[in-house]
């Protein structure tokens, strides 16, 4: 079973988890790739690359799509006047899912995200029909965002697997109430993944120290297979 990684906004941790759940199924023997359907800001941001990084194999990772500013999709491809084609994109992911055992589609922001020709990053979540993971933040404001991406998902006949609160501490107490609020707005399970590695510029690429962490903190029913 492929999986799709969505957040409920941009930055919210789909890179970290999709590199966490392909080197777990990877370490156990699994041929897990991860696609990553278009990049923006493109090469400052590079995910597939990350993911890469992470697992230790350039087979781990792919990118359909890169473009250089950093917009969405369909805008960043106007400002610079680059063809950026939904029907290719799609065509694109399904040739990849099909080749390997498992696939982990990541997302580009959140679901309302401009992509291609008039179509949302939620349209491609829906064609793909892949059961899907919602990745959020872990503080005061996710409530909402994370009950409104679990509900426009389901609107569209999307299977949505569980939620994960990313960079999860519980050192005040909305991140404390918020998975227990957010399972009962949505009724979905809820895991919590803690910060890993950080330096003074951000996540560090300690690939084994992530991917740990995603295997201790997810249960196997969140990395598709």
């Amino acid at each position: 079973m492929s999986l799709f990684v969505a957040g409920t906004d941009t930055g919210v941790g789909k890179t970290v988890l999709t590199a966490g759940i392909v080197g777990w199924l990877r370490r156990e023997g699994i041929d897990a790739t991860a696609i990553k359907p278009c990049q923006t800001g493109y090469p400052e941001d590079d995910d597939a690359r990350f993911v890469i990084e992470v697992c230790g194999d350039e087979d781990a990772a792919t990118c359909l799509e890169r473009l250089g500013p950093p917009l969405a999709p369909a805008v960043a491809a106007r400002e610079t006047s680059t063809a950026l084609s939904y029907d290719r994109i799609v065509s694109g992911c399904r040739e990849r899912i099909e080749a390997r055992n498992v696939a982990i589609v990541e997302g580009i922001g959140g679901l309302r995200v401009p992509l291609a020709d008039g179509s949302e990053v939620v349209d491609l979540v829906a064609d793909l029909d892949l059961p899907t993971l919602v990745v959020a933040r872990s503080g005061l404001g996710t409530l909402n965002h994370t009950a409104l991406t679990a509900e426009a998902l389901r609107r569209r006949g999307v299977s949505v697997v569980g939620v994960v609160l990313n960079e999860y501490e519980g050192t005040d107490l909305a991140e404390r109430t918020n998975p227990a609020v957010i399972e009962a707005q949505t009724d979905l399970p809820v895991a919590t993944l803690p910060p890993v590695a950080h330096d003074g510029d951000g996540l560090e690429n300690d690939g084994a120290a992530l991917i740990d962490a995603v295997a201790e903190s997810l249960p196997e029913s969140f990395r598709g297979e």
